[in-house]
């Protein structure tokens, strides 16, 4: 069933208690069990004064009544949290809106288009741009997001992948946690973005120093995200799969992981900020497309309404990917769904 391996002394004080809880008393169980056998075998009145209580007592086993009222129970609940859910995205949709209508309002009163646009001429600018080019021998909006896209999914996901692993290594071992640990502290506080002119200088401007950049903001954040939810993980559940016989890597990668999925994916959410941070400061810095290109060439022109859509695709870009993380969730933790 699961590849054999030895046990730890924990592991195998852990499988011995678990033998022993069983077979606690079992002369202890027979003498309390011995009267009542008994007293029933030889009063005949016993039996018949037990079999009229059984017959008179309702029957323990659900019956029609109590599925119906567990379906309305559920159905309740179930509509108690569609209403939750519609008055959370109508909250979120009306605070939007109290910004868009103050951003109006400001750009209203202020009649000056270069410092800040207005929320209609910025909506003019996204859609007139989305399939043209800026400048004209660049490319057009949706082609800059989906380069920038591009760049943030070969990042984040190498970034994740070593995150992960690093952090899986150094939860199983003291000595990897001991030997890396500082590593990842002298790293983490490090803006990404210190390391552009190294990367510019060892790896050019092309597609690659924009991607490790990427996979340098997110391995530590993953690898500290990772440590902690594997350190979150009930022992029990470690002890039990090492007591049936798992090996302990089949333990870490089958049982641990497993059970660490929400706070992975959770430091997931985190990291790809920090992804889109990083991708769009590169681009304003040494980039020919992209978002960050697009929006340092409509500042050189002072088109504040291009630079304002570029924020704006950034934003829907954004959102997307946290939504499917978000989904990502919930498929790993179950309870979330109730």
């Amino acid at each position: 069933m699961f590849p054999r391996n030895t046990l730890t002394a924990e592991e195998q004080i852990f499988a011995e208690r678990a033998n022993q809880a069983p077979s606690a008393d079992p002369s202890a169980q027979a003498g309390q069990a011995e009267p009542a056998n008994q007293a029933s075998s030889a009063d005949p009145s016993v039996l018949s004064a037990q079999a009229v209580r059984a017959i008179q007592e309702p029957s323990a086993a659900p019956g029609p009544q109590t599925d119906q009222a567990e379906h309305a129970g559920l159905a309740a609940y179930r509509r108690a949290r569609r209403q939750e859910r519609i008055r959370r995205l109508a909250t979120g949709a009306l605070g939007l809106a109290v910004l868009a209508g103050t951003w109006q309002l400001v750009a209203t009163l202020l009649h000056d288009p270069v410092f800040l646009p207005s929320v209609s001429q910025t909506a003019a600018s996204f859609a007139h741009y989305v399939n043209r080019p800026y400048p004209a021998q660049g490319k057009p909006l949706w082609l800059d997001a989906l380069t920038s896209l591009r760049r943030i999914l070969i990042g984040f996901t190498a970034g994740t992948a070593f995150g992960v692993a690093l952090g899986t290594a150094m939860s199983a071992s003291r000595f990897v946690r001991y030997l890396v640990d500082p590593v990842i502290e002298v790293l983490r506080p490090l803006p990404p973005l210190a390391f552009i002119p190294l990367f510019i200088i060892w790896l050019g401007i092309g597609e690659t120093p924009k991607e490790v950049l990427i996979m340098l903001g997110v391995t530590p954040i993953m690898a500290v995200t990772t440590v902690a939810a594997l350190d979150e993980v009930p022992d029990d559940l470690r002890l039990c799969a090492r007591t049936l016989g798992a090996s302990a890597r089949y333990t870490m990668l089958r049982v641990q992981i497993r059970a660490a999925l929400p706070g992975i994916l959770t430091g997931m959410r985190i990291s790809m900020a920090g992804a889109w941070t990083s991708i769009i400061a590169a681009e304003l810095i040494a980039a020919t497309n992209g978002l960050g290109y697009l929006i340092m060439q409509a500042s050189d022109y002072l088109n504040t309404a291009l630079v304002f859509s570029g924020i704006i695709a950034i934003a829907i870009l954004g959102l997307t990917l946290d939504a499917c993380l978000r989904g990502l969730l919930l498929l790993a933790d179950p309870s979330r769904r109730r």
